[in-house]
């Protein structure tokens, strides 16, 4: 089994790598979702309840979204196994729930900490676990999404002077 990772600039992207997925025949437990959706910047990280009818889950993992509160990151939309881990390690008041999430799901810490920085930034992270046979067809249906060129975003983020994720740090507002 594998784990492949994809950071999409918006929520309406990874939404859509969920949705095909699930289509293509991927099990709504083996796939996560972690993200910035324009609705959580206003809403209270309690009030869960709903949110994936709100946010167009109709079936399979969307449904099962809920708004979680992340250190340093603030509400983000998230479902799944990846949301679930992140989600006992804040509520545990565990450092870095969000790099420990990602790294227990196989992501190095330099990987973990950009995908985390993705997220704080408005970003979406989506997570598939996938057996080997089947691991090149998640890719291709995440890699058509046109996700997040990573080396590009690293560069960019570093030019800025950021090292790593600070789940210290406030939540990420740009400035507009």
């Amino acid at each position: 089994m594998r784990t492949i990772t994809r950071s999409y600039d918006t929520y309406d992207a990874a939404r859509r790598v969920v949705d095909d997925l699930e289509a293509a025949g991927f099990p709504a437990t083996d796939i996560s979702l972690i993200g910035r959706h324009t609705s959580t910047d206003d809403s209270n990280a309690g009030e869960g309840a709903g949110i994936g009818a709100a946010l167009g889950g109709a079936a399979g993992l969307l449904a099962g979204l809920g708004l979680l509160a992340i250190p340093g990151i603030g509400p983000v939309v998230a479902a799944g196994w990846l949301a679930s881990t992140a989600a006992g390690a804040a509520a545990g008041g565990v450092t870095g729930g969000i790099i420990g999430a990602f790294t227990s799901a196989g992501e190095d810490e330099a990987s973990a900490n950009y995908y985390a920085e993705t997220v704080r930034r408005g970003g979406s992270v989506v997570s598939v676990k996938a057996d080997e046979d089947k691991a090149p067809a998640a890719e291709a249906i995440m890699d058509g999404a046109a996700p997040i060129d990573r080396d590009a975003r690293l560069a960019d983020y570093r030019k800025e002077g950021w090292s790593r994720f600070d789940d210290r740090g406030e939540p990420y507002r740009p400035l507009i």
